[in-house]
């Protein structure tokens, strides 16, 4: 049901880590004279322009994470698997802020150049925010469905 406000907020995750899996997430700066590389969550863009796909599981655990909002959304009926899909969720975005910290270390000495974090790393932190919010209005619901079960 998109009218509760828990489903807005997993929509407006789920619009946020496909906008991050489309752009760059970081540019690395070589020390010594050089072209700019590219980091994207599926590929590493070198300056001569050859790809790398040695980051793609950044993708695959974003992609996992951007599925997950979308079915917890459909899940309305059953809240309590709601709310473990919300745990779920930002356990895969905290693997994915990991994993990219790992692989900007490792190509950083690889490269010998300075990593610069992109804008858009930030989209999936504001994604597990909302996520959060989200899965604390899944309770709300199901204390309140329980406190009128309870009445009855």
């Amino acid at each position: 049901m998109i009218q509760r406000k828990q489903s807005v907020f997993l929509l407006v995750a789920a619009i946020l880590t496909i906008v991050c899996l489309c752009l760059p997430i970081g540019v690395f700066h070589p020390k010594n004279l050089g072209v700019d590389t590219a980091m994207y969550n599926l590929w590493i863009q070198y300056g001569n322009g050859s790809v790398s796909y040695t980051v793609c599981p950044l993708f695959c655990i974003l992609l996992l994470a951007t599925v997950t909002s979308f079915f917890t959304i459909f899940k309305f009926n059953n809240r309590k698997l709601q709310i473990k899909l919300c745990g779920w969720n930002n356990l895969l975005i905290v693997v994915w802020y990991i994993a990219y910290a790992v692989f900007a270390w490792m190509f950083k000495g690889e490269l010998d150049a300075d990593f610069k974090i992109g804008f858009v790393s930030v989209l999936p932190l504001v994604s597990m925010i909302l996520i959060f919010m989200a899965r604390k209005a899944i309770k709300a619901d199901e204390a309140l469905i329980r406190a009128a079960d309870r009445i009855r």
